[in-house]
């Protein structure tokens, strides 16, 4: 199966270890930041979201009118609009982008960050929302004819869209979450489901965790997974974990003069997803291959904070473990993003792509000789990598 790499739409250059320089919106920036991911064979970025960050989908619509073939993912709660609106902002996105646009929904996992723009539902209620949301969007993406709509959260009537987008049937819905409601939620409605790095075995369950809701919810298929991490390279492995003790030791100092965002604590946090990077942080630093967890233990594990931690050739082994286990899109940035991000770009993602191509090469192989000896293919089981 082909492998994808998702990068990040940062608007500014600011991250973990170092603040950002100018306005939370730095057109110039956004856009050679997304232009230096085009470049050097990413994929797509994300535009995230936050309570008081720059709204991504303006910002993807920027980005979208000055690139050419990168696709875009933008992050989006439904907790800050209607599913009407929303299905129609991004059918328009779509139509802008010439059909690159995929969806991240976000149901929120902090109640402090959700009550800032006025959601006061709880976590199980939020995941029962955005259920009901996604299932109303795509409908809106795929009906010609007005319809009514009467749930738990959103009622409406004779409602029909004049915009669809040009992905048929519709855009990728996206959706993560480590808990058993986001299993629920995101197995029974996503394109993609996403996880943040954790050791092989731990994602190997969580894996299956979401192919049995998406069998439970009575799918014929199941999402396509993403995993996020945050590489840390160098030309051996001396240097490169000299630098990973760097980059700690940067993000502690940032920790030190100031928050690094103001809706995740460093400890006790609320999501499932933040709970699990920290008991695995406790567990060692360091697992498998090339993952490294103080990163995720100095921000509370907060997002995508795992590390994988090596030369560039062992950074794409630690992925391609993370491919056989059945993983299709990796979610890569660094902490100094620019120059990460390309140097992620040159370094590992070719050697990711080859190998993967002589994985679907052989297995092809393999089952046309299985075809022509009239033996049914064998069923790959991947096995972690210790």
């Amino acid at each position: 199966m082909p492998v994808e790499f998702l990068g990040i739409a940062a608007t500014h250059d600011g991250s973990e270890v170092s603040p950002r320089s100018g306005a939370s919106f730095d057109k110039d920036y956004t856009l050679k930041l997304a232009r230096a991911h085009q470049e050097y064979g990413w994929d797509r970025v994300l535009f995230a979201y936050s309570s008081g960050s720059p709204d991504p989908s303006p910002a993807a619509a920027y980005i979208a009118a000055r690139t050419e073939t990168l696709q875009l993912l933008v992050a989006h709660r439904p907790n800050v609009s209607y599913p009407t609106f929303a299905a129609k902002t991004f059918a328009t996105l779509d139509r802008i982008s010439d059909g690159r646009l995929a969806v991240h929904f976000i149901t929120g996992g902090n109640d402090h960050e959700q009550g800032r723009e006025g959601d006061t539902l709880g976590k199980d209620e939020r995941y029962d929302r955005t259920r009901e949301y996604l299932r109303i969007v795509k409908k809106i993406w795929t009906s010609h004819e007005p319809f009514d709509h009467e749930g738990t959260h959103y009622r409406f009537h004779d409602f029909v869209s004049d915009t669809f987008p040009v992905q048929q049937p519709h855009p990728p819905v996206s959706f993560g979450g480590s808990s058993a409601a986001a299993y629920a939620a995101g197995g029974a409605e996503a394109d993609i489901y996403c996880l943040w790095g954790e050791p092989l075995a731990q994602t190997a369950e969580q894996i299956a965790s979401v192919k049995a809701a998406a069998r439970a919810a009575g799918r014929s298929d199941v999402p396509r997974i993403q995993v996020a991490f945050r590489p840390i390279l160098a030309p051996t492995e001396e240097l490169a974990w000299e630098k990973a003790h760097r980059t700690l030791e940067r993000i502690r100092a940032r920790r030190a003069g100031a928050p690094l965002t103001r809706h995740h604590g460093l400890t006790n946090p609320q999501n499932a997803g933040s709970q699990r990077l920290l008991a695995v942080a406790a567990a060692g630093e360091r697992h498998d291959r090339a993952l490294w967890t103080p990163t995720a233990a100095a921000t509370g594990g907060a997002g995508n904070s795992t590390a994988l931690v090596g030369t560039p050739e062992t950074v794409a082994q630690a992925l391609l473990d993370y491919y056989d286990l059945g993983v299709d899109i990796i979610s890569a940035r660094g902490y100094d993003l620019l120059d990460d991000a390309i140097d992620f770009g040159r370094q590992v993602i070719p050697i990711v792509r080859e190998e993967v191509a002589k994985r679907d090469a052989a297995r092809a192989d393999e089952q046309a000789a299985d075809r022509a000896d009239g033996r049914a293919p064998a069923q790959q089981v991947p096995q972690p990598v210790a």
